[in-house]
Parts: structure tokens; C-alpha cells; sequence
């Protein structure tokens, strides 16, 4: 055991985030989406929340300063729906992390899945929130 990690944070996950460089992404996938076929490496976090999970990597993970679209969502696929409420609890937890407010870039379904196909790992979770996928892009630690 180490101090100060999350117990949220299994060994697994925290060695994808230390193998991480600057820009690697990393997927948040809720428990609805076909993580295992979108992924080139996974994490499984089954019976955690997407909340809790993105709380404590944000501990460890700078987010990129060189680029806009650093927090990507997937968007709704019925266009007339409401923004899903996850996606406040995500900026909060961003702002809260980084000490600045962070845009999240919304893309359709497939976009997001073809760039997490791309992405550096996905951690899987069992979150029940709709539209509960976030794709982080990794920054640097500076002095």
C-alpha cells in the first residue's frame, strides 16, 4: 500500500496514468459503452462511478495546456435533448483540478468512438449516468 492514492485508483490504472506522456488521452467510459471494442489498452473499474473515478485521476493527470479540445464529450444523439447533467459535475471537477475553467468539446458517437480507439487506454466503469464518457487529453508537470 502506498499513501495517499485513492483506493478508487487500482495499481492498474495508476500504471496507465504514470505510462501516460503529454497529449495521450485517456477514456472515462459509463458503463454502456463497448469499451473492450474501442480500446487499445483497458482498465476495468466495474462498480465504480464515472464521479469518483475522473476525481482522483484528476490527482495525478495534468490536463494539456497546448491544445483546445482537452475534455471531449460524446454528444447526444437526439439533437433536442438536454445537455446530460454529468457533464456539469465533469467541468466542476475539472475546474476544481486544473484552477481554470475547461471547455468540454462535443462530438458525435462515432467521432468518439473512432478517437478512443486512438486513445491511450480506456478505464471502464460502471456508471449508469447517460452520456457519461469523457476523453482527457494528458498534459505536462511543470516546475
Amino acid at each position: 500500500m502506498l499513501k495517499h492514492i485513492p483506493g478508487i485508483v487500482s495499481p492498474d490504472l495508476m500504471l496507465v496514468l504514470m505510462q501516460m506522456g503529454h497529449g495521450d488521452e485517456l477514456v472515462i467510459a459509463d458503463g454502456n459503452y463497448p469499451a473492450d471494442s474501442n480500446a487499445q489498452r483497458i482498465v476495468r473499474a466495474d462498480g465504480h462511478g464515472a464521479m469518483p473515478l475522473v476525481e482522483a485521476i484528476l490527482k495525478f493527470l495534468p490536463i494539456d495546456t497546448f491544445v483546445d479540445d482537452v475534455a471531449v464529450v460524446m454528444r447526444p444523439v437526439d439533437a433536442n435533448a438536454a445537455e446530460p447533467p454529468i457533464w456539469n459535475d465533469f467541468r466542476r471537477l475539472l475546474r476544481a483540478a486544473e484552477g481554470r475553467e475547461i471547455v468540454l468539446t462535443q462530438i458525435d458517437r462515432e467521432a468518439f468512438y473512432h478517437r478512443s480507439r486512438s486513445a491511450y487506454a480506456v478505464v471502464a466503469t460502471g456508471e449508469t449516468a447517460l452520456y457519461a464518457n469523457v476523453i482527457l487529453k494528458k498534459g505536462v508537470v511543470g516546475p
